[in-house]
């Protein structure tokens, strides 16, 4: 990053702060009324620009991109989902400081936690899109059902096709964001024999989408996405599926605590034996984390205190494409997937930390598995 960027960054905040804030709190005040000292706030700033890839001197400017948040507002759409993911992200009795961004940024219109209903709702809704045309962020929520012309989800009194109120709505939207599994990748509602068409919004709309996949995701990569928005005016750098690099860029597996264990041929057998309770690596009852990308065993969940692996069961790939379908059985390896013609799982009980480091291919051998074989058989 050079001082041009430095320079760009600056003067769209700048700009922004010219605007009128629409929520009724800043920020700031939110924060200072549960407890969050301007320390505290810049501590937080500078966890999330090195989040987000940026250099330490960009720290400021986060934080500056944060507090006119509310700058712009949000338009939080639900479609074919279970309203996990927004469940997972309001509620919460000790918030962070990602949390109260996510809940006091400035949400025009969300279904599940603003106090309309009816036609008032509605109203809500058109009115966001006119006022703030060209300028509110879209986060969907839900897959898109497409069969039958959209027809498998309507919403409202006048049973619009969810289809139709997407394609609506992303059409006057600065940025779209398509938040968990369902809206990325279509999701269950996608899992064969997929009948109602489900896709994820990227396959239904014609503009540039991005991507924050999880079952659910972190409020961090949630609210890094936003940032980055507001940092530089567009979407981050994304993965070949338009997952944020920053957040997508590795694989669960690159930063396990359990890692040391896969490297050294240590691995649980079964839930509850004493290589469980030692902590040793969970691929032998199905972890996917060598297949999964995602920053989950960095940034953690419920106020970054744990995640699946340390809580004791192996990921289940959440966070990719079809993983309904590619990833099950989930608590066994992925034995009966073909990745390549080389059988690395058989040998997955006879390798250990120097044929893994001198070969080279502790992962690329591990993500072209093909058997594994319980010793006790």
């Amino acid at each position: 990053m050079n001082e041009n960027t430095f320079n760009r960054i600056k003067e769209r905040l700048d700009s922004l702060k010219k605007l009128p804030g629409i929520a009724e709190k800043s920020i700031s005040n939110v924060m200072e009324e549960k407890g969050f000292s301007r320390r505290d706030f810049l501590k937080w700033a500078g966890a999330m620009t090195a989040m987000l890839s940026l250099p330490a001197s960009f720290t400021p400017l986060v934080a500056q991109a944060a507090e006119v948040s509310d700058r712009l507002p949000v338009v939080w759409l639900h479609m074919a989902e279970c309203t996990g993911c927004s469940e997972s992200l309001i509620r919460t009795d000790t918030p962070t400081i990602d949390d109260l961004i996510f809940n006091y940024i400035n949400l025009e219109y969300h279904e599940t936690i603003m106090a309309a209903a009816g036609w008032q709702a509605e109203e809500n809704l058109r009115s966001a899109r006119e006022k703030f045309a060209g300028r509110y962020i879209l986060c969907v929520e839900g897959g898109i059902p497409t069969k039958m012309d959209g027809s498998f989800l309507t919403l409202g009194p006048h049973a619009e096709k969810g289809m139709d109120v997407l394609k609506e709505t992303a059409n006057k939207a600065a940025a779209i964001i398509s938040v968990g599994t369902c809206s990325s990748f279509g999701g269950i509602q996608a899992a064969a024999p997929n009948p109602t068409g489900a896709k994820g919004v990227d396959k239904v709309i014609n503009k540039p989408v991005i991507n924050v996949p999880g079952c659910p995701p972190s409020a961090k990569n949630i609210v890094g996405t936003i940032l980055n928005v507001i940092l530089f005016g567009e979407l981050p750098a994304v993965d070949n599926f338009n997952r944020p690099k920053f957040a997508y860029g590795l694989r669960i597996h690159d930063l396990c605590e359990r890692r040391g264990h896969f490297d050294a041929g240590e691995f649980v057998e079964d839930f509850g034996d004493n290589a469980a309770e030692n902590g040793f690596c969970l691929y032998k009852v199905g972890c996917k984390g060598p297949y999964t990308f995602n920053n989950c065993s960095r940034e953690r969940f419920n106020q970054h205190t744990s995640w699946p692996v340390q809580a004791g069961h192996g990921c289940i790939g959440c966070s990719e494409p079809d993983f309904w379908d590619t990833m099950a059985p989930y608590e066994e390896p992925l034995a009966d997937k073909k990745f390549a013609s080389i059988s690395a799982d058989a040998t997955a009980d006879k390798i250990g930390t120097t044929i893994l480091t001198v070969a080279g291919v502790a992962i690329a051998a591990h993500a072209a598995l093909s058997a594994i074989k319980n010793p006790k058989e």
